[in-house]
């Protein structure tokens, strides 16, 4: 896998600007609308060990290791005139769109929005891209989350409460994922004080199939890696496919325990119905003593409290995910991750993953272990 030429000069060129850089910088008010641009560059690296699979994708040329941008994200966001906030935003490395919506506050935590949104399924996968807590995200929120599509959704958020209900279509990128649905989502924090967050979450996605076809498949815990070890294949007979999440985290100080819990079922015209599931657990300690914060059902990453030493975390996260049911051989995937995350100031960030994988499809085990790096630069 290749840098290409013109994405490595953007990404050298917005490197060369951070030390100007803060978090979000203004660039005029417009028509009542106070407009910001964020970005978000990162790049990765990945080191295989594996038993079978030539996991960069590039059989028999010797190379057993990824190096790539991952992400090169451009958002604009405006606030105002009035009660309406609105964002574009755009990821030049993957070629496609990611919020592109407008939203209106009606007051008293309610607000609409109507665009292309994140759909409210999966604690993390709503959360934050530039504060992940691993790498990779959990192969459950991979391959379970819908992810962005354009609809409209309507939300109420409390103290302690949330509820969001969404319709949606399909996926404002040309080639993008298709498949009307719908998906609601309520949290309850029944502790949310100085010291310690708990959060409870449940949400239900229930979607039409693409064609009437469906294919899950997940990498090893890395973004970069170029094949999947468990995989589906594409079902072609398949109708609707719902999708329930159980979800949860416990943050005390500076530890943060997580976990979520993913059932699809998959209904079908002229075979038996499907079920694949997930889950995995997390716990996050940050080594700094800084603690967690909360809002609108997701946790947050705090800043370093002393900018000049950074702030330190370390963490461990364990994985599964069972494609396996009546005659599908999908297969069956174990990981644990162990990861250091360092992030120094306001706008860098350096990880450090090991991930070591047990999965077996059709028969075969592939066992491989990994080890990833990612600098990141955001403002």
């Amino acid at each position: 896998m290749k840098i290409t030429p013109n994405r490595l000069a953007a990404a050298l060129m917005l490197a060369s600007i951070a030390p100007l850089a803060h978090a979000g910088v203004p660039i005029d008010t417009i028509g009542g609308s106070e407009i910001s641009f964020e970005g978000l560059v990162q790049a990765d690296s990945s080191w295989y060990d594996s038993d079978l699979a030539d996991l960069d994708g590039d059989a028999g040329d010797g190379n057993d290791h990824d190096h790539e941008l991952r992400r090169a994200e451009l958002v604009l966001k405006g606030k105002g005139p009035g009660n309406v906030d609105w964002v574009v935003g755009y990821d030049a490395k993957g070629d496609k769109w990611l919020d592109v919506n407008v939203g209106y506050d009606f007051g008293g935590g309610h607000g609409l929005t109507v665009g292309q949104f994140k759909q409210p399924n999966s604690l993390e996968e709503l959360s934050s891209t530039k504060n992940n807590d691993f790498i990779s995200k959990a192969m459950t929120t991979n391959t379970f989350a819908v992810s962005r599509r354009l609809g409209a959704a309507y939300g109420y958020s409390a103290d302690d409460w949330s509820i969001t209900a969404s319709s949606f279509g399909r996926e404002l990128t040309s080639g993008g994922a298709h498949g009307a649905g719908y998906g609601l989502r309520g949290t309850f924090a029944p502790i949310h004080d100085d010291a310690s967050i708990l959060h409870l979450g449940l949400s239900y996605v229930d979607q039409d199939t693409d064609a009437d076809t469906l294919r899950l498949r997940t990498r090893p815990q890395a973004d970069l890696a170029g094949v999947r070890l468990v995989d589906t294949g594409t079902l072609l007979d398949t109708d609707r496919v719902a999708t329930t999440g159980v979800e949860s985290f416990w943050a005390h100080g500076p530890l943060k325990l997580q976990g979520e819990y993913m059932h699809a079922s998959v209904s079908r015209h002229d075979n038996a119905d499907y079920t694949a599931t997930g889950g995995y657990l997390s716990a996050v300690y940050n080594l700094t003593g800084e603690s967690w914060g909360y809002k609108s059902g997701t946790p947050g990453t705090a800043k370093p409290a002393d900018p000049a030493r950074g702030m330190w975390q370390v963490g461990l996260r364990y994985d599964t995910i069972d494609l396996d049911d009546g005659t599908v051989e999908g297969g069956r995937m174990d990981a644990m991750t162990a990861g250091v995350n360092w992030y120094w100031r306001k706008n860098f960030k350096f990880a450090l993953n090991y991930v070591q994988v047990d999965s077996e499809r059709q028969g075969l085990s592939d066992d491989p272990d990994i080890i990833e790096t990612r600098l990141q630069f955001f403002w």
